[in-house]
Formats: structure tokens, C-alpha cells, sequence
């Protein structure tokens, strides 16, 4: 045991001061730990959150990059308009679809000059009535660019707003030339006879078939290629081929005033006329085809002979369902009659048992 000092008056006691200032260095020494802690702490937090905005900004970067090279790929950029300003911002491939340099100056009313006139209408219709109903609106619309070339975009477009007040209008044009051209392809397979060139036999029955809704038919017209058979199998299907074309070709351009001329078989065409020709228009009409295709077809060095039977169905006799019948009835009468002729569908000779064409 450690001896404790002594004086006259007794044992000697630590001095209260002393003993203060020790516990005051006690507290200080344990603030500033606790303050290395705190800072210690708040260091790894912020470096902890400085990892994380490095990592969003390179994910952020790769999303970019992507989007970048995804919409280079899909030809689509984005579009912005401040209003009512009405100056431009795009992204580059806006630039791309309209022949501009990157980055160079816009004027929305030289740019609006690219639309033809349908398209122009079109856009300022849609754009108007968004900005006027705080909305939106989507629009595939034609354009002609700087370099003159033509192309087809598609325009998505919002309205944003501040207060209800419209400030910028803005979404993404796409290049859609490939889609509208394989469309456009697509829908002339459908309705065209790859062949001729004529309408095919499904446009053909979609106009008979819509005869009663506000565009009446006045007459139908069925000609058979008389002879073409006897062609086809001398000269082989080649020669076949380009004699057909020849003589669709002729009686197209003898049907001047017609609606729709049509190939509905091999051989057989029809002709769809509207209400304003009488009786005596359509019969000089059947005559003339008749007489334009007794000409020789000159075809690949030959001179080749066809005829042609008519039949004529007016669509004063029934409905427009019942005229395919009635003329397949009257050109059947003319091939009767000795072929090269035309024949006209009479429905009351029916009822006294005689021809139902005549």
C-alpha cells in the first residue's frame, strides 16, 4: 500500500481544483472522440454517396449511350418547342430526317416549309386544337427535306403546361419511309392484279358489296378474251402472259368513263360503271371494247387475234348482289349468239320462259 503524505495536521487530501481539472480533461477527451466519430461517420456517408452518384452517372451514361444508338437504329428523335416562342430544340436524328446539319440553327417556319400542303393542313389542324385542349396528338405526315428527298415521319407530340398555361410542346418524329412504302406494297397486292395492273377480283367484290352505301353503281359490264385459250396453249404461257397484259391494257383505255375495271379470272374482266351513263352510253361502250380487241395484239414478234363477248347487267334490275349474277347470265347469252357480241340481262323475259338475255 502506497503511503499516503502526512502533515502536522494529519494525512494530506488530493486538492479539489486538481481533481476538477482532471475530470475536465476527461470530458474534452471524450467530446473530441466522439467528434472524430461523428466526422468519421458523415466522411463515410458522403463518400458512400459519392460512389453511388458515380455509379447512377456511369449507368446514366450507358443509358444514354443505348438510348443514343437505339434511336440512331430506329430513326427516331426527340422534338421540343418552347411556346409561344416557337423556338426549336431537337436531338440529332431530327437533324437526320430533315437533311440539316447537327446542332444548326432552326426556324420553325422555314422547317414547316419541308410539309406539302395536306400534310402542312394536317399538322396544324392537330397541333392547334392540342394546344388549344392542353393535349396531344400522333400524325404520320409526308415531308420533302433540305436535300430534297422525300420521306414519311411519324410526329408524337404533349403539351406541357405551368399554371394551365401551355409552355413547350414537345415528343419524338420517326422515320417511317420503309413502313410506308412496305404498306403501300402490301395494299397494291390486295387490290391489284400483280399481272395487268387492274384492280383484282377482292377490290372488285368489295365495290359490289358497298354498292348500297351512298355511291350506287349504274351498270356492270363482264367480257370474256374469246380465242385467248387457243393463244396460251400455241405460244406457251410466256407469250400467254404478255398477250393478257396487251389486252388489258386495251380495254383499260377503252373504258374512259368507268369506275373500276377489273381482272376477276384468267381470262374474264369486268367493269364497274356509275350511275350518270344511260342504256345507249353503256351498250356504245360494250361495242367499242368489242371492236378495240378484234384489232391484232402484237406481242413478242406475233399478231395475235383475240375477240371478246360482253355481258351487261344494269343495277336498275335488283340489287347490287344479284348484278355479278345477271351479267355472268348475259355474257353466257352472247357467247350463245356466236361470241364477239354483247348481251344485255333482261329479268322479265324470266317470266314467259324465254332467254334471261337478250
Amino acid at each position: 500500500m502506497a503511503d499516503t503524505p502526512y502533515s502536522l495536521n494529519g494525512p494530506v487530501r488530493p486538492n479539489a481544483s486538481a481533481r476538477g481539472s482532471e475530470g475536465e480533461q476527461g470530458a474534452c477527451a471524450d467530446d473530441r472522440h466522439r467528434d472524430a466519430e461523428t466526422i468519421a461517420g458523415l466522411e463515410a456517408e458522403l463518400a458512400a454517396q459519392a460512389a453511388l452518384i458515380a455509379r447512377q452517372d456511369v449507368s446514366l451514361a450507358h443509358s444514354r449511350k443505348i438510348f443514343d444508338r437505339a434511336s440512331v437504329a430506329a430513326r427516331i428523335g426527340v422534338w421540343e418547342c418552347s411556346l409561344p416562342d416557337e423556338r426549336l430544340t431537337w436531338t440529332d436524328v431530327v437533324y437526320d430526317l430533315f437533311d440539316l446539319p447537327r446542332g444548326s440553327v432552326l426556324d420553325r417556319g422555314e422547317i414547316i416549309k419541308c410539309y406539302p400542303a395536306e400534310s402542312r393542313k394536317a399538322l396544324d389542324s392537330l397541333r392547334g386544337r392540342a394546344i388549344a385542349e392542353r393535349g396531344g396528338f400522333s400524325l404520320d405526315a409526308e415531308i420533302t427535306t433540305l436535300a430534297g428527298h422525300c420521306r414519311w415521319i411519324r410526329i408524337t407530340a404533349t403539351v406541357e403546361c405551368e399554371a394551365g398555361v401551355p409552355v413547350r410542346i414537345f415528343g419524338m418524329k420517326q422515320d417511317i419511309t420503309e413502313e410506308k412504302i412496305l404498306s403501300e406494297q402490301m395494299r397494291y397486292l390486295a387490290e391489284f392484279d400483280t399481272m395487268t395492273g387492274l384492280a383484282n377480283r377482292a377490290r372488285f367484290q368489295t365495290r359490289l358489296d358497298h354498292a348500297e352505301e351512298g355511291r350506287p353503281l349504274g351498270a356492270l359490264l363482264l367480257i370474256d378474251l374469246d380465242g385467248f385459250k387457243a393463244v396460251n396453249d400455241t405460244f406457251g404461257h410466256v407469250v400467254g402472259d404478255e398477250c393478257l397484259k396487251a389486252a388489258a391494257e386495251r380495254l383499260a383505255g377503252g373504258c374512259g368513263e368507268a369506275e373500276l375495271v377489273a381482272r376477276v379470272g384468267g381470262d374474264e374482266f369486268a367493269v364497274l360503271l356509275g350511275p350518270h351513263l344511260d342504256r345507249a352510253a353503256v351498250s356504245g361502250m360494250a361495242r367499242r371494247l368489242i371492236e378495240a380487241m378484234a384489232r391484232p395484239l402484237p406481242v413478242r414478234g406475233q399478231s395475235l387475234r383475240l375477240g371478246a363477248s360482253v355481258g351487261i347487267a344494269f343495277a336498275e334490275t335488283g340489287q347490287s348482289y344479284d348484278l355479278f349474277a345477271q351479267a355472268d347470265t348475259a355474257l353466257y347469252a352472247a357467247k350463245a349468239a356466236g361470241r364477239n357480241t354483247f348481251r344485255i340481262f333482261k329479268p322479265e323475259g324470266q317470266s314467259k320462259g324465254q332467254s334471261a338475255a337478250a
